[in-house]
């Protein structure tokens, strides 16, 4: 699925955020690995959390069109018994909806788990007795995907988050992550300087407040603050979402020279 919705996004942004009812079936029928009709394919994508809504001529990208200002940025740290998803499973789940320069919801849960290694729970804290009784991965799993919904995927270090929870999402039947994502990590080296990028460097360096590391709720508020004093610091010519989450995978070069059109037309 990855390869559709990036299709479909490369497509949406050089066609100004939509594609006709024809563009869409042509690039459908090509990258997508479903072959349902298009109103299906259409709320399959959705589901996934995937930013797309009908528009006069067929679909658009709706974070392309969307103030980064009145976005909803779903902020998530997860902690695991591994590295690995095929063999290792969440344990801890903690993640905050950020929207208009506040947080508006919240979710923290353990997850049911028969096996935490001994080291796991010298880093994290959290001990066997913590997650009895927590609910099982696939309710907590479901619990996160309905949270997320269609909203920004952010976290620190976004890649692990991402891989690991798509994974996971996939194995318990939820399907795909198609939401668009911002590493945290990217976005502070875009938007303000500091020795290191690292969580508890930052925490450190900020003074964010942060009383735990390796704990998913406390390290997501922890990112929130991150996200915010990244947001202070947006260059004019990030006016979208979609703006703001192609920024954070823009080069130096590529900054630069829009910093400079910005300013030729103001």
């Amino acid at each position: 699925m990855q390869n559709l919705f990036d299709r479909l996004t490369q497509a949406f942004r050089k066609n100004r955020g939509e594609l006709s009812y024809e563009q869409f079936d042509n690039l459908t029928k090509e990258y997508s690995p479903f072959k349902e009709e298009r109103d299906t394919l259409y709320l399959l994508l959705q589901s996934f959390g995937y930013p797309i809504e009908e528009s006069l001529i067929g679909y658009r990208l709706s974070t392309y069109f969307t103030p980064w200002q009145d976005d909803r940025y779903c902020i998530i740290d997860i902690e695991t018994n591994g590295s690995k998803p095929g063999y290792s499973q969440v344990i801890e789940i903690g993640a905050v909806m950020y929207q208009r320069g506040k947080i508006v919801d919240k979710l923290e849960s353990f997850v049911q788990c028969s096996y935490l290694p001994y080291h796991i729970s010298e880093l994290t804290g959290i001990m066997p007795d913590d997650l009895i009784g927590a609910p099982d991965r696939k309710e907590a799993l479901r619990s996160l995907r309905e949270f997320l919904g269609d909203a920004i995927f952010v976290a620190h270090n976004a890649k692990f988050d991402y891989t690991f929870l798509n994974a996971s999402f996939q194995r318990f039947g939820l399907g795909s992550i198609g939401n668009q994502t911002i590493c945290t990590i990217e976005l502070a080296k875009r938007t303000f300087e500091s020795q290191k990028y690292g969580l508890a460097y930052l925490n450190e360096t900020l003074n964010l407040g942060l009383q735990s590391h390796h704990r998913a709720y406390s390290d997501a508020l922890a990112t929130s603050k991150i996200f915010q004093k990244s947001l202070n610091n947006i260059p004019h010519f990030v006016k979208s979402s979609d703006d703001l989450v192609r920024f954070a995978k823009m080069s130096t070069k590529e900054i630069n020279k829009l910093k400079k059109k910005s300013r030729l037309t103001l």
